[in-house]
């Protein structure tokens, strides 16, 4: 099982192989193959499997209260499209129909409320414009 934190459902819609540093990067390609190959995700609060290789730097972002804000903001409104309630302590499964729903919504700007003023937002916006043909997340039915 695969520990994320709210807004990195989000991120791992859009994630092509970029991050903050090859550590972070090679770490976020590993989970997005194994969410790909189907593994489920349980929702947690605060650092996840995706922020572990750069919570101990100096520039890490994962510990501080807006980011936790950005995870209320995305479960929120993935609670929202799936019509369900999601909180830390659930469990998720991202599936290719799922993933298909999350996509439409992020693309539509739907979801994205938790995306406001992050240094990623431009990038993101160009991959869903493309209709995410770059990502690395290619979820199994």
């Amino acid at each position: 099982m695969i520990n994320i934190r709210g807004h990195h459902l989000l991120c791992a819609l859009t994630f092509e192989g970029a991050g903050y540093n090859p550590r972070f990067t090679r770490n976020f390609a590993a989970i997005v193959e194994r969410l790909s190959a189907g593994e489920e995700v349980l929702i947690v609060a605060g650092p996840d499997d995706i922020c572990f290789p750069v919570m101990g730097d100096a520039d890490s972002h994962c510990g501080l209260s807006r980011v936790d804000g950005r995870d209320a903001l995305a479960l929120e409104a993935v609670s929202v499209l799936m019509d369900r309630p999601l909180s830390p302590g659930d469990t998720l499964h991202l599936d290719a129909r799922t993933v298909a729903a999350l996509r439409a919504s992020f693309a539509e700007g739907t979801v994205r409320a938790a995306c406001e003023g992050c240094d990623w937002h431009g990038l993101c916006s160009r991959i869903a414009a493309r209709d995410f043909d770059t990502t690395k997340f290619l979820p199994v039915s």
